[in-house]
């Protein structure tokens, strides 16, 4: 794996590299990961591809130091440098894990005639969270969502009597409870979704051009994830038959491993 950084404004973006394959595969993370997360898959690929993993703002390697603003432009700029030195860096592959899902879709909606297949692994983004768009997209929800984070005790006790009455999934509870209850832990919550808020894909689009332009699309997900469901995928991949296949492993939501990585290739086998 090779480390590298780009200045950008006033922060320093880290991304890391494997391989030298004639293929250029860009990878996102999901949240509260970074690019590291990616080496056992970029390792096995580097006869095929070359792999690029950048980190997000707030996470990993990167230092982020321009406000609690970063857009599909920006993306767009950090990766052109990335790619710069690549002779096939005109086309892309995509790979999106969970929140990095959200990223690949915005850039497939922004880019679709750069992307040569889309690969979604328990992605986030097919799917408005009522939630997230309260938190991030509105004025009252983000002025709410800032107290929240340093007032969390109102709602941490919503959320123990919801799970009493049974309106809150036990496995929502506790993923949630787990991000709320240390103040570091808050305000990277809060950072990373208000710098990121603007990757909002819009899945009609993105099906138009997957048609146009007969686009492979390979998606995967756990049975038992109870954070990213797969019947988001499947109601995803009816508008777009034939050209999307997915697969369901009997698992959670943590499918980005070593251990899973057979079936991690067989996505990106053309």
């Amino acid at each position: 794996m090779h480390t590298s950084f780009i200045t950008f404004g006033s922060s320093r973006v880290g991304y890391s590299r494997w391989g030298n394959g004639p293929q250029v595969l860009l990878c996102f993370h999901g949240y509260g990961e970074s690019a590291a997360g990616f080496s056992f898959l970029g390792e096995a690929l580097g006869d095929t591809f070359t792999v690029f993993a950048i980190d997000l703002p707030f996470h990993g390697s990167t230092d982020w130091q321009d406000g609690l603003s970063f857009n599909i432009d920006d993306l767009v700029l950090l990766l052109t440098v990335m790619t710069a030195s690549q002779p096939l860096s005109a086309s892309w592959w995509l790979l999106g894990y969970s929140m990095g899902g959200r990223i690949a879709l915005s850039l497939m909606e922004k880019m679709p005639e750069k992307v040569k297949r889309l690969v979604l692994v328990a992605p986030d983004g097919l799917k408005l969270n009522f939630w997230y768009w309260l938190a991030t997209q509105t004025g009252p929800g983000r002025r709410l969502f800032r107290w929240t984070i340093h007032h969390p005790g109102w709602f941490l006790a919503t959320l123990r009597a919801g799970n009493v009455l049974r309106l809150v999934n036990l496995s929502i509870y506790k993923f949630v409870v787990s991000y709320i209850g240390d103040a570091q832990v808050r305000q990277d919550l809060y950072n990373r979704w208000i710098s990121l808020r603007s990757f909002r894909p819009h899945i009609d689009t993105v099906k138009i051009h997957i048609r146009q332009q007969q686009l492979p699309v390979r998606l995967l997900y756990g049975r038992f994830d109870r954070v990213i469901r797969v019947e988001t995928g499947q109601h995803f991949c009816t508008a777009i038959t034939p050209f999307c296949k997915l697969e369901v492993l009997e698992v959670g939501h943590r499918l980005m491993q070593a251990r899973h990585l057979e079936t991690l290739l067989s996505l990106l086998k053309e």
